[in-house]
């Protein structure tokens, strides 16, 4: 199977602009034609693939090249590819507990608002409030 840019991005779902990127730091090494075009081989698709959905995901671009890596290393530990998941699943508890206070304040403070026609209003005086205090 050989694609150009075009139909990988459509197979893919990746923005053509995305796929270029990836190529540009090195995570996928398309060939080129004579015509110096982009052909992207089966591996380059499956390689696009896997970046796409470990993006979806919210891995950094750095883990999805640690990820890549070990994904082609036929020896690897599947211990090392847990261990970059359970950071990033880490990551993600903290980000959730985060929105989860920005949630409560923003229900607190909408709640407090009458949201009527007089100018006194609790969500500017609590987004003007020091938060350490």
């Amino acid at each position: 199977m050989n694609l150009n840019i075009g139909e990988v991005s459509k197979r893919t779902g990746l923005r053509a602009k995305t796929i270029r990127y990836y190529e540009d730091i090195g995570l996928v090494k398309p060939l080129r034609d004579t015509n110096d075009y982009r052909v992207f081989r089966e591996s380059d698709f499956h390689k696009l693939v896997f970046l796409g959905r470990a993006r979806a995901l919210g891995f950094s671009i750095d883990e999805c090249r640690n990820l890549l890596a070990l994904y082609e290393d036929e020896t690897r530990a599947s211990a090392e590819v847990k261990d970059i998941t359970r950071k990033h699943l880490e990551e993600i508890e903290a980000k959730i507990t985060d929105l989860q206070a920005m949630y409560e304040t923003l229900t607190h403070l909408s709640n407090a608002c009458a949201g009527d026609h007089r100018p006194d209003c609790p969500i500017l005086k609590g987004l003007s409030e020091d938060p350490c205090h």
